[in-house]
């Protein structure tokens, strides 16, 4: 598979932080994703069409920041892996607080990893295979 190909993959990314989601951001465009980036969960989930269902977007993967004001990004993963439409969508978790009850936590609600920040260039290689499982998920 080429980079033509994953070039496809919708990568949306939930941080508060305006120097993380430009990072993250950039990260996942070098390594050759469609970005959407939003500054919080209420934001995210107008995105994914969970507060209107009529602008329901597709994305290929959720990566998110944990801590953020008003909603989590534990919250966040909970009311994606509710949704019938959107429960097989994966879900990574980011924060930089190494809290192994936290993690363990997202990781049994069904996060797909959990990410430490700074988020590295090579935390990006651990999204593909999440992404070309639901993929193929998808296809069949």
């Amino acid at each position: 598979m080429g980079m033509a190909a994953e070039s496809q993959f919708h990568v949306l990314a939930v941080d508060d932080s305006l120097v993380d989601r430009k990072w993250i951001e950039k990260l996942l465009k070098t390594s050759s994703f469609q970005v959407t980036v939003v500054d919080s969960v209420s934001k995210a989930l107008e995105f994914l069409g969970l507060q209107e269902a009529e602008q329901e977007r597709k994305v290929n993967l959720i990566i998110t920041d944990y801590s953020m004001p008003g909603m989590t990004g534990y919250d966040l993963l909970r009311k994606i892996k509710e949704s019938t439409s959107l429960k097989d969508i994966p879900v990574v978790i980011m924060s930089s607080e190494n809290i192994p009850s936290r993690i363990n936590r997202c990781l049994e609600e069904g996060a797909e990893d959990f990410f430490l920040k700074p988020v590295q260039l090579s935390d990006m290689n651990k999204l593909r295979p999440h992404l070309l499982g639901w993929r193929t998920l998808v296809e069949i």
